[in-house]
């Protein structure tokens, strides 16, 4: 038997299906439309070659990684310079255990032993040196993080206490924040990233709400970004950490959602002197029409706010239009995507929100909250809280600190 069916069939059980590895016209076209070693792209300097970006979009797709393998292979190797160039001036490079451990737990993943991985990827035309550089880029990067970070990410005891209360309802905590969402696309990436960074250090309530009026493209934008009183349990999971340690003034860093970042700044916040329940499960409905945010489209959804009371009404809306226009959801809030989670949180049942398109604006989204499964109390690990808000305090840190590495660099395509 070869390795190639081994590998897609391993990865199949780890990532999902795996698609057809359609790259035969990226590797006779642009990657080897000359020397596979000259350089594609140059990032401050340091060069990237057409064989690197074959060889990721390669791994990328074995992997079904989400999204266009050639894309997100060449968005990837940019960053992994940047990275690479921050461990420099801090002097940190990767140690050969190191890569070797990431070897190790990367096979044991897909139950491999290291050896066998690295032929079967071999089999699909991966280098090892590849994979090599593909986990020594995560590694150094970690370490840069903690490095530069890991003082900041310290938690407090009233951290913890304040996230249990938040997490499982005691104490019925609610916020009032303002929110600046901005989309991204391959195109304004770094433009945005730049424009979110400069945002994140305004220390005013006017300056972030002129800021919302210009640049938001959130539905609360001519409001200067203001949202209602909100409990905290009804907010998606990865923005509770980051909320529980902001006080009234402090804006957020940028916050990666789906297509979009989002910048928050804390208004106030309030004990209601009751507990809020903590959510197992929400039930959803997302209907798209197709075409975007257009007059028409703001018609429609105009109409259908007006006339749906309920979530099986939107059925009758979509009878006769295509299946996969209408889908109804169940979901842990962990499961749900962000920018979908936050808009849902400022929903009760049966309310609708129009603010939302998908990828590149090519669907409005009408999303509408059928209702909230709150979960039972359980007992709660104050150690398991607190690795949670450092991580998640950290990866807020590091997402802004490469989008300011970025903003600053210097990137050329051959």
């Amino acid at each position: 038997m070869t390795q190639r069916p081994v590998i897609r069939s391993f990865f199949r059980a780890l990532t999902g299906t795996v698609g057809t590895l359609a790259l035969s016209a990226f590797l006779t076209g642009t990657a080897f439309a000359q020397n596979a070693f000259s350089p594609a792209i140059l990032v401050n300097d340091a060069a990237i070659t057409y064989f690197e970006l074959d060889q990721r979009a390669r791994l990328l797709a074995i992997m079904s990684a989400p999204g266009n393998p050639e894309e997100l292979a060449r968005e990837q190797l940019i960053e992994d310079r940047l990275k690479a160039q921050a461990a420099r001036q801090i002097g940190i490079e990767p140690s050969e255990e190191g890569i070797q451990s990431g070897i190790e737990n990367f096979a044991a993943r897909v139950n491999m032993n290291p050896e066998d991985l690295i032929k079967a990827l071999s089999g699909e035309g991966v280098d090892a040196e590849t994979l090599r550089d593909f986990l020594a880029s995560q590694i150094t990067w970690g370490a840069v993080v903690q490095t530069r970070f890991g003082r900041n990410a310290e938690i407090s005891e009233d951290e913890i206490d304040r996230a249990i209360a938040q997490n499982s309802g005691a104490g019925g905590v609610r916020v009032l924040l303002s929110e600046i969402i901005i989309p991204v696309t391959p195109q304004n990436a770094r433009q945005v990233n730049s424009l979110a960074a400069q945002i994140s250090e305004i220390s005013s309530f006017e300056e972030f709400e002129a800021a919302a009026r210009t640049y938001s493209a959130a539905g609360t934008k001519e409001d200067g970004g203001r949202v209602d009183w909100m409990n905290v349990t009804k907010l998606p999971p990865a923005l509770r950490p980051v909320l529980s340690a902001m006080r009234p003034g402090d804006v957020s860093p940028p916050l990666q959602l789906p297509n979009a970042v989002a910048i928050f700044q804390m208004r106030s916040v309030a004990e209601t002197g009751r507990a809020a329940p903590n959510y197992a499960a929400i039930d959803y409905i997302t209907y798209l029409l197709p075409g975007g945010r257009t007059e028409e489209n703001l018609q429609e959804a105009a109409r259908i706010r007006a006339t749906v009371d309920r979530c099986d009404d939107l059925f009758g809306v979509a009878f006769d239009k295509p299946e996969e226009l209408l889908t109804r959801e169940n979901k842990a809030p962990n499961e749900i995507p962000k920018d979908v989670g936050l808009e849902l949180a400022k929903l009760d049942d049966n309310e609708i929100s129009t603010n939302l398109t998908t990828a590149n604006g090519q669907s409005m989204i009408v999303l509408m909250l059928c209702g909230r499964t709150a979960t039972l109390d359980e007992e709660i690990s104050r150690e398991d809280v607190a690795q949670s808000l450092r991580n998640t305090r950290l990866e807020s840190y590091a997402n802004s600190y490469l989008s300011q590495l970025r903003a600053q660099a210097r990137i050329s395509e051959k």
